[in-house]
């Protein structure tokens, strides 16, 4: 029964994920190549993936790392060679993804520019501060009618407030009207027996 850890297995597990590494970095290789034909949403959908390929690269160096430190010193000369040029390829292909995803002219087409050279791009540009100016001129409108709305209610709930004091004050001037009326009655009923006497 053979040990997990003698240079053969540890050489073996080594190759398996040296054999998937090459396929990943082939399918990365082509990825990064199509990306250069690309423009506007399809290539953005094209950097999602070639970045999700490097990170499977990334994963499948960080395994090869582990299984190197498992096989004997003897034989991890030329494994470390191999691995040093596996993380220098990855290096490259991580440095040139990043140079393709920051080509904002490729991504965004000729549509877009820091600098505006076309009559066209002028256009758009003023639109937009246009746009932009108008949507400014709307919030603070909104801003605004909110104020005014927040103080209506306030002035509203200020007047149900004096109403309510207003309607105590006549129900109690109300009461004591139908009270005094009652001491007006007996008054007169007084006042009528003593005439009568």
């Amino acid at each position: 029964m053979a040990n997990p850890l003698d240079t053969d297995a540890g050489s073996e597990l080594f190759s398996s994920y040296e054999a998937e590494l090459k396929l990943v970095q082939a399918d990365l290789s082509q990825k990064l190549d199509q990306i250069t034909e690309l423009s506007g949403e399809e290539r953005k959908s094209a950097v999602r993936l070639a970045e999700r390929t490097l990170e499977e690269a990334k994963e499948l160096l960080d395994q090869m790392r582990i299984e190197r430190s498992n096989i004997p010193s003897a034989a991890r000369s030329k494994i470390n060679q191999r691995f040093r040029n596996f993380e220098s390829d990855i290096d490259a292909a991580k440095r040139k993804l990043k140079t393709l995803a920051d080509d904002r002219k490729a991504l965004f087409g000729n549509r877009y520019s820091d600098n505006p050279s076309t009559d066209d791009q002028l256009e758009q540009r003023q639109q937009l501060l246009s746009g932009t100016e108008r949507l400014d001129r709307s919030s603070h409108r909104l801003r605004n009618a909110q104020i005014t709305a927040n103080e209506t209610e306030d002035i509203g709930r200020d007047t149900l407030a004096d109403l309510q004091i207003q309607r105590e004050t006549i129900v109690h001037t109300r009461e004591r009207m139908l009270e005094s009326e009652g001491y007006v009655d007996r008054s007169v009923k007084t006042l009528r027996g003593m005439s009568r006497r």
